[in-house]
């Protein structure tokens, strides 16, 4: 069978299952810009799902066999779909079939700046960073992110240049597919052990991530992990990133007075660029920025444009998320469902003013909760109040036997409870005027916010009233 990018080059129709999925549209969007005609189907009636049919895709609600022409030259389907699914087998006897992680490495090598961003935390922050600074510096970039960016309400885009930001997640090793011309490597950590085992087989990924990039390394140069696994790298250009002296790269004079915006100076090779300003909350956003800052130049960007686009970038959505502040009130939503990413969005919470701190927490997949047990109860506890939902296990059977009530009872003065309903009840019932709410997951912990910001709207809508 013809690989899939020979196939790109000769194909004009394609088939995508999954087609509304956050990480299928951005790319469908892309190939639809490029001039192939597509099909694609769902289980679910997204907003993503009819954007994408706005754009010109025939969609199918629903999976089955005859979604899927006899014309159809190539078929690309999210690793999300279950096995069995009928409308999958079909096309696996019938089709040249590719998973989403080949389709994304196969665009990597269309663009001449594929700029690709991986590391265990700060991945979507920083590409959703360099995008906005690309496009606000008139460099017009394609795009393919992990959360959906406000300035353009998707989660990726189409742009009439080489440049192309791409979210690397090493996740199943699916950034291996990629051979980036510039990759972005935030940090190296413990995740996703259930496919590593350990430490040194994630290091080994990334390794190969780097040693796949075909011109420039732009890396956490304080990140002891990210340092060893660089260690003997050659025929690249390295740049080292960070707060510590010896960067090529460096934040110094660094300001975070509380709230949702920073400074920083930053200086390359010991002289001063720029005077930064950031608009997002949180000292890792320091070096997030910054590494953003490194790509956007090294891709062309002008320091003024920069400047304005760090400014201008308000946060990637589920990136500590403001979603309003109702009763007194204050809540927000964040993707952290690491202990070194909750424990970073904490501290920066804890920063910002707040009466009270309160982290609502759904624990994703068996493993992790049980692997890095001790390491949630330690970072949970930076909180001043804490709520544990019951255990998202998403792609996994709970053959550990771990339970939500276990972490619970490692944290003084937790409460766990099961449903979204219990916890939007027990959180509206107890958070005080002057408090910060904050949902902290991967999983579909961002419903419970929503749904306590809709409780306390009304709340507040009838104490108006009365």
């Amino acid at each position: 069978m013809k690989d899939i990018d020979t196939l790109l080059k000769e194909s004009k129709k394609i088939h995508f299952i999954g087609i509304g999925g956050a990480g299928m549209c951005p790319i469908a969007e892309i190939l639809l810009s490029l001039g192939y005609k597509l099909t694609g189907s769902d289980n679910n009636d997204t907003e993503t799902f009819r954007r994408i049919e706005r754009e010109g895709a025939k969609v199918f609600l629903g999976q089955k066999p005859s979604n899927i022409s006899d014309d159809t030259e190539l078929v690309i389907y999210t690793n999300a779909i279950l096995k069995g699914n009928e409308e999958l087998e079909y096309a696996k006897k019938n089709f040249p079939c590719f998973e989403r992680a080949e389709a994304l490495g196969a665009l990597s090598r269309v663009f001449s700046n594929c700029i690709g961003v991986c590391g265990t935390h700060g991945k979507t922050t920083t590409s959703s960073m360099i995008t906005q600074i690309l496009m606000q510096a008139g460099l017009d970039p394609s795009a393919v992110i992990g959360g959906k960016l406000p300035l353009i309400d998707a989660y990726g885009r189409y742009g009439h240049s080489q440049n192309f930001v791409c979210e690397s997640c090493e996740f199943n090793n699916t950034f291996l597919h990629m051979n980036p011309d510039m990759a972005v490597i935030l940090n190296i950590d413990e995740d996703h052990l259930d496919f590593f085992k350990n430490l040194d087989n994630i290091k080994k990924s990334f390794r190969t991530f780097a040693e796949k990039t075909t011109k420039t390394i732009i890396y956490n140069g304080d990140d002891k992990n990210t340092v060893d696994t660089l260690k003997g790298i050659e025929g690249k250009r390295l740049i080292s990133v960070g707060r510590n002296a010896g960067n090529e790269w460096v934040a110094e004079n660094i300001d975070v007075p509380g709230g949702f915006h920073s400074e920083y100076d930053a200086y390359h090779n010991g002289e001063k660029v720029a005077r930064v300003q950031i608009s997002v909350p949180g000292e890792h956003n320091i070096l997030n920025s910054l590494m953003a800052f490194v790509a956007a130049y090294e891709s062309g960007a002008k320091v003024d444009k920069i400047l304005e686009g760090l400014k201008a970038f308000g946060g990637a959505a589920r990136r500590f998320e403001r979603l309003g502040t109702y009763c007194g009130v204050t809540f927000a939503d964040d993707y952290a469902h690491h202990p070194a990413e909750i424990k970073v969005t904490l501290e920066a919470a804890k920063k910002m003013g707040f009466k009270h701190v309160w982290a609502v927490h759904q624990p994703f997949t068996y493993s992790r909760t049980s692997l890095l047990l001790d390491d949630f109860a330690k970072v949970l506890q930076i909180a001043d109040k804490c709520v544990i939902s019951e255990i998202m296990g998403s792609r996994e059977v709970n053959t550990i036997g771990i339970k939500a009530i276990d972490l619970s009872e490692k944290i003084p003065g937790a409460v766990q409870l099961d449903t979204f309903e219990e916890i939007c009840d027990y959180v509206c019932d107890h958070a005080e005027s002057g408090d910060l709410v904050i949902t902290l997951g991967c999983g579909d912990v961002y419903k419970v916010a929503r749904m306590m910001c809709k409780k306390m709207q009304e709340r507040e809508k009838a104490s108006k009233n009365d």
